[in-house]
């Protein structure tokens, strides 16, 4: 018998330690009209334990656990749903989806509709719609909050005809808005002062996400003939620049070959920072292109600091040596803390085609990067097979969230993980102002007792966090503590805790250590 629970232990102990890193999570392999793919997701800020998302080309998913297991649903509108989902959630908790149109009656992809829902897993509407324009194509939108006001801005292309290489024929990004919840819609209006061809391709201009400043600033990038360029209004989207400001060339166009893809893009993501940190207000585009050769795909990120007035060099977001491949980016801020993170595929430890997903994070407002593997095993993805033409990531306050597709035997399936923002970016022991040891016990049923070392006197406080980030105990708070070893115990019978994974953190005014320790109940 002692045996048998020595094994027991061990077994779950494996069990948490192996996927406790960065546990992916299945959200669907199935799909209803179409394999899944293009994946979107969001989480509700003002509770982090719901989630949405969405796939190719009708799914939607909610999750009211952050994540951890997930619902599914099928999406259905008069005006058709066809692809291009992008999910987002206002001050009240209710969520949008917004996709193209595949209408019974009009046109092929004629608008750009959002359908709502007042609460996670809820009834969706059946929709309104922006941008019907007669018989011309309306492609790639996206959409933000301002949570100062609720209200909703859109951005997307409008093709005067859908694939023509006819040069009379032009592509535009235009904008939209609504104030009343996505009850009505503003007539849409053109912001871009250069067009595109309408071929969907390196001089189409497409890309355009929307990002809302400190002050209510609308910020908008995307790419097309000139590179990626910018644009902003400043009074909620009625008016925009007369000038399209240039942010960076892109070499190779936004369009690009990856071997094993049948169709990858570049284009850019467009971010501002509303954390109360010393990079509020700063501007980000995030991208991806060849500049460094076809066999050389990177992820890039360009920064504005006055309003999008100038922007910085482009600096390399993943930082594996020359000469892999690194595609399909996306960027979320935390706006709590001001971190960026990102999303990506990455092919930096094969010689074939075999693919991970990787993230990145900067802590310093997109100088320095942290890169870190997310997938826990890689995937062979096929030339006939398509992809959908983004992934996307969300987070705040310490929930981050990335979604993805992958392919397995030919099969396409969308994930996402529960990352962990105490092994992510841990600066073990940088400053030498302290050092921490694991619990003992660990795993631990009763107490369990955490010890450290104090090399240089610091205020120190020593707290305990559930995987989610919560606080859920004090140890030390902000004491002074002269050089030397101490040991603190943590009873987890003075709280209402599950079996799971916890963590404890050291904290100075120079320094964070944290370690991670299992309580089986």
């Amino acid at each position: 018998m002692k045996k048998f629970i020595l094994f027991v232990l061990i077994s779950m102990y494996g069990i948490f330690t192996i996927n406790a890193q960065h546990t992916n999570i299945l959200i669907d392999d199935i799909g209803s009209f179409m394999p899944p793919e293009e994946p979107t997701i969001i989480v509700n800020p003002k509770n982090t334990d719901e989630l949405v998302a969405g796939s190719n080309i009708d799914n939607y998913y909610y999750s009211v656990n952050g994540g951890q297991s997930w619902s599914k649903g099928t999406l259905s509108s008069t005006y058709g749903v066809w692809g291009d989902p992008c999910v987002i959630v206002d001050t009240s908790g209710s969520f949008y989806f917004f996709h193209l149109s595949n209408p019974s009656f009009g046109n092929w992809i004629d608008r750009i509709v959002c359908q709502k829902t007042t609460s996670c897993g809820g009834t969706w509407t059946d929709g309104t719609y922006m941008g019907l324009n007669g018989t011309k194509a309306q492609d790639k939108e996206w959409a933000i909050v301002d949570r100062t006001n609720n209200n909703i801005y859109v951005t997307w292309t409008q093709f005067d005809q859908y694939g023509s290489s006819d040069t009379l024929y032009k592509s535009n990004i235009h904008f939209s808005k609504s104030t009343d919840g996505a009850e009505t819609w503003s007539d849409a209006l053109r912001i871009n002062e250069v067009s595109g061809d309408c071929i969907d391709d390196d001089n189409t201009v497409e890309g355009a996400v929307p990002a809302v400043g400190p002050n209510g600033e609308i910020y908008v990038s995307w790419a097309g003939p000139e590179g990626i360029v910018f644009d902003k209004s400043l009074d909620q989207g009625e008016t925009w620049l007369d000038n399209d400001i240039f942010v960076n060339d892109m070499p190779g166009g936004w369009a690009m070959d990856i071997p094993g893809i049948s169709r990858c893009n570049g284009m850019p993501v467009t971010l501002c920072d509303l954390s109360n940190g010393p990079y509020n207000g700063t501007i980000y585009i995030n991208w991806a292109d060849q500049r460094n050769s076809e066999d050389d795909t990177d992820i890039w990120l360009s920064k504005s600091t006055d309003a999008g007035e100038t922007w910085s060099a482009p600096v390399r977001v993943n930082n594996d040596p020359p000469g892999k491949q690194q595609f399909f980016t996306w960027m979320a801020i935390d706006h709590t803390n001001g971190y960026l993170y990102f999303v990506f595929y990455d092919r930096r430890n094969y010689d074939d085609n075999n693919t991970d997903v990787y993230m990145a994070l900067s802590k310093d407002g997109g100088e320095t990067f942290i890169n870190f593997k997310i997938s826990e095993s890689p995937f062979l993805p096929w030339n006939n097979i398509f992809f959908g033409d983004y992934t996307n990531i969300t987070a705040h306050d310490n929930i981050i969230r990335p979604i993805w597709a992958r392919l397995n035997d030919g099969n396409l399936s969308i994930w996402t993980a529960l990352v962990d923002p105490f092994i992510v970016g841990i600066e073990e022991e940088q400053y030498s102002m302290f050092s921490i040891e694991q619990n003992y016990p660990n795993p631990f049923k009763e107490s369990t007792f955490i010890s450290f070392k104090i090399k240089q006197p610091s205020q120190i406080s020593l707290k305990v966090f559930d995987m989610f980030g919560r606080e859920i105990a004090t140890l030390i708070n902000n004491r002074f503590l002269n050089r030397g070893k101490y040991t603190e115990s943590f009873n987890p019978s003075q709280y209402d805790l599950t079996s799971g994974v916890y963590y404890f953190s050291l904290t100075s005014n120079h320094q964070n250590l944290k370690r991670k320790m299992i309580f089986l109940k």
